[in-house]
């Protein structure tokens, strides 16, 4: 198993050999400020009030124990109450994306990336579709999975991560994740992925629970930063191993 960066390895010895590069999409790809998660969680209450007739502070309560005990609230509304998934999901993911702007830095870095580009969310291939598409980014991307493509099986579970693995020939040791949730790193570390935290801006308003997140001290986070465009960026220019600018897709 490829042995994890050290505490303080520079971004060159990190990322010198990289060639996966794999993306989380919410509060990852776009700055948490954007608050698309917001907007999820009015729908997912309403889905879940109207769904077993509750008021909505008791849907969110009963949604939140789902999401922890389960590790999304639809895993836990499918155990439990035994719901198609599709519903659920168009249902929530029916928001305003128009609040995403585009990210001019982050579409450069990702296009000069050295391999593949890839996102894996446990959002559905539209959010993702659309979130992307108001970023300016969708044409830089091999490939997308998402919740659906993992049969409903979500992160920070190991099986779709493996799934990942075996499905596209990454070689984890050669692969980077990215993610605003440090429990979702701790398999890819694993694995032996180089894993880089993403936090709010200015590194502030911080992980709500050790459960929900552990902290960029946990010992599979190796990097950690406020502004991914920047941190891509800052790599690139490390390592020197910018490839020709051209999309990923024909």
């Amino acid at each position: 198993m490829h042995a994890k960066p050290e505490s303080g390895t520079t971004l060159k010895e990190s990322f010198w050999d990289i060639d996966s590069w794999i993306f989380d999409l919410d509060n990852t790809l776009y700055p948490r400020h954007v608050d698309l998660f917001a907007q999820m969680e009015v729908k997912m209450n309403e889905f879940v009030s109207s769904l077993l007739g509750l008021t909505l502070e008791d849907a969110s309560h009963l949604r939140h124990s789902y999401y922890k005990q389960y590790g999304t609230t639809l895993r836990g509304l499918m155990i439990e109450h035994h719901i198609q998934a599709d519903d659920f999901l168009e249902y929530v993911h029916d928001i305003d994306h128009s609040v995403v702007e585009p990210d001019p830095l982050l579409a450069s870095a990702l296009r000069s990336l050295p391999g593949k580009r890839y996102i894996y969310t446990n959002g559905t291939q539209d959010h993702a579709r659309k979130v992307s598409e108001r970023l300016g980014i969708t044409d830089y991307f091999h490939d997308v999975f998402d919740i659906v493509w993992a049969g409903l099986d979500p992160k920070p579970n190991r099986a779709p991560y493996e799934r990942l693995l075996s499905q596209t020939g990454i070689k984890a040791e050669r692969a980077a994740m990215f993610e605003d949730l440090a429990r979702n790193l701790k398999v890819p570390a694993e694995l032996g992925m180089t894993c880089v935290l993403i936090v709010p801006d200015q590194m502030r308003p911080v992980f709500q629970g050790r459960w929900d997140a552990e902290g960029s001290e946990a010992p599979f986070v190796h990097h950690v930063t406020d502004n991914l465009g920047q941190f891509l960026t800052d790599v690139l220019a490390a390592t020197g191993r910018r490839q020709e600018p051209s999309p990923a897709k024909p």
